[in-house]
């Protein structure tokens, strides 16, 4: 927007979203850079820079990032690839129960798979235990390893490489494939020479924001690579915090710039592939399936039933035997961790803690949202454009490089009021609000786009000012994607652990942190306890969410795309 031809009232609401966009994003952003590139301890330039990424420890965990996630694209790519094939191009029975299996990864908290993970492998599985194939007693659990990471990071991200290639499944003209059948081309040849070329861009770009969601993924190598000696940078960062404090800012500030160039790197490949290598289809009637195989549909409810449904039946069990090292089965089935976990006074602090910052930062989001998005539809402009790029990059940039940034801006007494906000609720609050405001600004920008510019000239004409124009022409119309965006940022949020892993202190626990730190100590069983609740609490939310969908715009849930 420029500015000098802007109403008063447009030109104050730029001057506050741009307040807090600078108090939430580009404060703590600008810190974090200014901390990692100050000279080095003899006053070199970069110094401290280049004295970090020379250390043994820095290459150790650059390589375990590289290895485990490069690792875990693989295995995303196998299986999202494989199941967008069989659901989009088979006319199968049960395909929205199946699609919902497969993207429940994106619903249920990366630390809750993780442990789901451990308790199926472990070798107190109560499913394993069942069949007898369970590891010996006192055997290490096989996922503390790099390829146990790659596994539960590959299953966790496969919904980010289906989603991406069933769309471009799904955007595939029938008329393509009828002509090539026509012509008498073979299914076979059809599938590797002409479906297959035209999805493997879209395959390459999920793979590229897969291995962006790995490179940042913090709760699956905390709780597995700490254990198993597996270094990466998120958790080389945690544990350098946690050890040396604020001495390590340094440091850690260069390994948290390292982690945001490799993220951002793999999202510019994204971009690239997309607007240079995706092939344009010509707009007609959408490819409908109409072969069955009964067969296919059963291997893939095999597939699905182990990768989603398997891990949380065995952590639902775990959570429901009264101790550690006790079998399941009807006569041990118990309460007891659930009870005890809710008669925790810290346990429950943690829940009411999570309610509440996931639903302030719910409803801020939308209060933001809303004239953010009139502003970007209705007076879009070099300024507004440029708030729109840094409102996204605390969603882009792994969470532990957001969390750091909090830290180097927060530490020291804000000016003029003198007062730290490190080690409150207002740090996790300002990260949280930071974040997760993309979550509600994305589905409300895209159903501001379609209103009527017409309606807000006429309001203008008429008289109108800004806020009765943003409360009486632009809300009703926004309101349903505001509620779904507001539900998945609960619902996101609620669970939190990267963020919250650095951020948190004694009376602002947070469930994430609760579920980490009752397995850090090796109560697994209170561990799971905690987990299946706080999951059944995300399940509610999304199930309030699919039954609003209908009058949700297009987009609004991810499960529901």
């Amino acid at each position: 927007m420029a500015i000098r031809t802007a109403s008063g009232g447009e030109r104050l609401l730029v001057s506050l979203l741009l307040a807090y966009i600078a108090f939430t994003t580009l404060w703590p952003l600008a810190e974090l850079f200014a901390t990692g590139f100050q000279p080095g301890d003899d006053g070199a330039f970069l110094g401290l820079f280049t004295e970090t990424l020379a250390s043994r420890a820095t290459a150790r965990a650059l390589g375990g990032s590289l290895y485990t996630s490069g690792l875990s694209v693989a295995i995303s790519v196998i299986l999202g690839a494989s199941l967008a094939f069989a659901i989009s191009l088979l006319k199968l029975r049960t395909q929205g129960a199946l699609t919902f299996l497969i993207l429940m990864p994106l619903i249920v908290p990366s630390q809750t798979m993780a442990l789901a993970w451990i308790e199926l492998f472990g070798a107190n599985s109560p499913i394993l235990n069942l069949i007898g194939m369970a590891p010996a007693p006192g055997t290490t659990n096989p996922l503390y390893s790099a390829g146990g990471i790659a596994l539960v990071m590959g299953a966790e991200h496969m919904p980010l490489v289906f989603m991406a290639t069933r769309v471009a499944l799904r955007s595939l003209p029938a008329d393509l494939v009828e002509a090539a059948r026509i012509l008498g081309i073979p299914g076979r040849r059809i599938a590797t020479g002409i479906i297959l070329p035209v999805v493997m861009p879209s395959v390459l770009a999920g793979s590229l924001v897969a291995f962006s969601a790995a490179i940042g993924n913090f709760g699956v190598p905390a709780l597995l690579g700490i254990p198993g000696r597996v270094s990466v940078l998120t958790t080389l960062i945690y544990q350098r915090l946690n050890g040396f404090g604020q001495s390590a800012a340094g440091q850690v500030a260069v390994l948290a710039l390292l982690l945001t160039f490799i993220a951002v790197l793999s999202l510019m490949l994204r971009g690239f592939v997309m607007r240079k290598i995706a092939v344009p289809m010509p707009s007609g009637k959408p490819f409908e399936p109409t072969r069955r195989s009964a067969p296919v549909e059963i291997i893939l409810w095999i597939i699905v039933l182990v990768i989603a449904v398997a891990p949380l039946a065995a952590l639902t069990m775990t959570a429901l035997l009264p101790a550690i090292g006790v079998s399941f089965g009807l006569e041990t089935v118990s309460l007891t961790q659930f009870t005890t976990a809710l008669g925790n006074a810290t346990i429950l602090r943690a829940f009411f803690n999570s309610i509440g910052l996931s639903l302030f930062t719910a409803i801020i989001g939308v209060l933001v949202a809303i004239p953010f998005a009139y502003l970007s539809v209705r007076r879009p402009g070099p300024l507004v454009k440029a708030m729109d790029i840094l409102v996204e990059a605390p969603w882009i940039i792994p969470g532990t490089v957001v969390a750091l940034g909090m830290i180097l801006a927060f530490l020291q007494p804000l000016p003029i009021v003198g007062v730290s906000l490190y080690g409150t609720m207002a740090i996790l609050t300002v990260a949280y609000l930071a974040r997760f405001l993309p979550l509600v600004l994305r589905p409300v920008t895209a159903a501001a786009s379609t209103i009527d510019p017409a309606l807000d000239e006429a309001g203008r004409i008429a008289g109108a000012g800004l806020t009765h124009r943003l409360t009486q022409i632009f809300l009703p119309n926004l309101l349903p994607a505001a509620i779904g965006g507001a539900i998945v940022v609960m619902m996101t949020a609620q669970n939190e652990l990267t963020l919250s892993a650095l951020l948190w202190s004694s009376g602002h626990e947070t469930i994430g942190v609760m579920i980490f730190a009752l397995q850090y100590e090796g109560n697994s069983t209170q561990a799971a306890a905690v987990a299946v609740t706080s999951t059944a609490v995300v399940f509610a939310l999304a199930g309030s969410g699919t039954l609003l969908s209908r009058r949700l715009p297009p987009g609004s849930l991810p499960w529901r795309t």
